[in-house]
């Protein structure tokens, strides 16, 4: 019988992608925003920006290393390819920050946890712009800069999502993620602003990051904890049952294959990210030999479409899927690797524009869709951070990857006639495969809303997808799935 269900929920994978006998109406009403973001309170709305501002702000400390690398390897006398160790270490630890974050953010709340978090960035930040001598000291506190920054994401999210209502679940979720791109953006200007005009060059940045975390820790601080924690700290409470430990030790019992998914999926967007972000700024600047204006001018083409594309395409899964939109804009993304990777005039402008565009427009839908997949409301924090940061692990060596793939592909060029490095061949190939892993891993996976259907003791709205029975049959055979493996699973613990 188990055999026969899950046979049926491969056969589902295709048509489970666009809801059934869907009418035209239903989808007109569907597709507006404006209802759901109107359910959304004042209150809502100051922890949604509080998470979208601790998004933003992680984001800009880790590219602005990116932005700098050639400042910095001159400023270190150290090679290209040793700094980008500064980014690859960062994505490294990040997994331990998820880990010891989640579970301060899941056992005492989101609000202590993000107070701890930025205080110890700030501390960071101001820490590394004093940094003068040898880069091991630099190395070092990148290191610890990925442990801070890896706690970010998960309880961003959690806090995100845990008021907010189902309706509004897309749109946020897009707007929510375009702070990572909004980060890169905001890095892109101020090291124009500040790193090419000042004395102490990339220093400067983190000074002034250091002012605007202290804002974050003061705007987080006047704000309440969140009331779906507050509902579930009281529901442990009168069951005597405290213990988070427990808690992501027995969802991970019962869903840890969907945990692995969760991680997969993670490999493969995070990979798509940093190949196509973390080296492009050095490509444009030593490859193409673009100024400090034009690359500028290009880095922030390509984050305008970022958000562009993070704010509109998303909210489209309500009226198809996530999965759905994720594979369409994943393969619209594809189309345009080679004038991307290879053709290097003007019209790198439009290419970078577009690829990033439909690169957020998929990746607008992570925060719901981790949401949605994590196998347990009482340790989203947890489990979407750690699903997020492992994805980051294992693409934590993508920059120097390309890096040293790229020396073995030298070429002159023709404007000054130097020997550099091929760095747009490189991103081009690796983007191609991780663009087809992430499809498929895609489209052999759930849409997420069956576990957090069939477990909701706390009555709290956590999931997208609005409390209603599936809209096809394809559906329902996912929850028959999920339910034959958690039946299973507590077969085994009674043996």
């Amino acid at each position: 019988m188990q055999g026969s269900t899950i046979t049926n929920y491969f056969r589902g994978r295709v048509t489970s992608l666009i809801p059934q006998n869907a009418s035209l109406q239903q989808l007109k009403k569907e597709i507006n925003p404006i209802p759901g973001l109107r359910l959304i309170t004042y209150k809502q709305w100051l922890f949604i920006l509080s998470a979208f501002g601790s998004f933003t702000w992680e984001a800009f400390d880790f590219f602005t290393v990116s932005l700098n690398v050639s400042k910095i390897s001159e400023d270190f006398d150290v090679s290209t390819k040793t700094v980008t160790w500064g980014i690859t270490v960062v994505l490294m630890l990040r997994t331990v920050g998820a880990v010891l974050f989640g579970y301060i953010g899941d056992k005492y709340g989101r609000k202590i946890s993000f107070l701890i978090n930025l205080t110890l960035m700030m501390i960071l930040e101001i820490i590394t712009g004093f940094i003068k001598t040898h880069f091991k000291y630099f190395l070092l506190a990148r290191a610890f800069f990925g442990i801070v920054l890896g706690g970010i994401f998960g309880n961003s999210a959690a806090q995100c999502f845990d008021d907010c209502p189902v309706e509004a679940h897309s749109f946020i979720s897009g707007f929510f993620q375009q702070g990572y791109t909004l980060g890169y953006l905001l890095a892109v200007v101020f090291t124009r602003a500040l790193a090419d005009t000042t004395k102490q060059t990339w220093r400067s940045c983190f000074w002034f990051a250091s002012g605007i975390t202290f804002c974050l820790i003061i705007f987080r601080a006047l704000l309440p904890e969140t009331d779906a924690f507050l509902e579930r700290k009281r529901m442990k409470s009168e069951t005597n049952d405290e213990s988070t430990f427990k808690d992501i030790y027995v969802a991970f019992k019962k869903h840890w294959y969907m945990v692995i998914y969760m991680v997969l999926v993670m490999v493969g967007f995070n990979y798509l990210s940093h190949s196509t972000q973390d080296l492009f700024p050095t490509m444009l600047t030593n490859q193409l030999g673009f100024s400090s204006d034009r690359s500028t001018v290009t880095n922030c083409l390509a984050n305008i479409g970022a958000i562009f594309g993070g704010l509109t395409i998303p909210h489209l899964a309500t009226i198809t899927s996530r999965r759905f939109i994720i594979i369409a804009s994943t393969l619209c993304a594809a189309c345009l690797i080679y004038p991307w990777g290879f053709v290097h005039n003007n019209s790198i402008n439009a290419s970078v524009f577009f690829m990033q565009m439909f690169i957020q427009g998929a990746w607008g839908l992570v925060p719901s869709y981790l949401h949605a997949l994590a196998p347990d409301h009482k340790t989203q924090a947890f489990y979407v951070g750690i699903s997020y940061q492992l994805g980051n692990l294992a693409s934590s060596a993508a920059s120097t990857i390309e890096t040293s793939l790229g020396e073995k592909y030298p070429i002159i060029n023709k404007e000054t006639n130097k020997q550099v490095y091929d760095y747009g061949k490189v991103m081009s190939i690796l983007v191609g495969a991780v663009m087809g892993y992430l499809i498929l891993v895609v489209f052999l996976g759930p849409e997420g809303s069956e576990i957090a259907k069939e477990e909701n003791p706390s009555g709290v709205q956590y999931d997208q997808d609005k409390e209603e029975a599936p809209r096809d049959k394809e559906s329902q055979l996912e929850v028959e799935f999920v339910q034959k493996q958690s039946t299973s699973d507590s077969d085994d613990s009674l043996v």
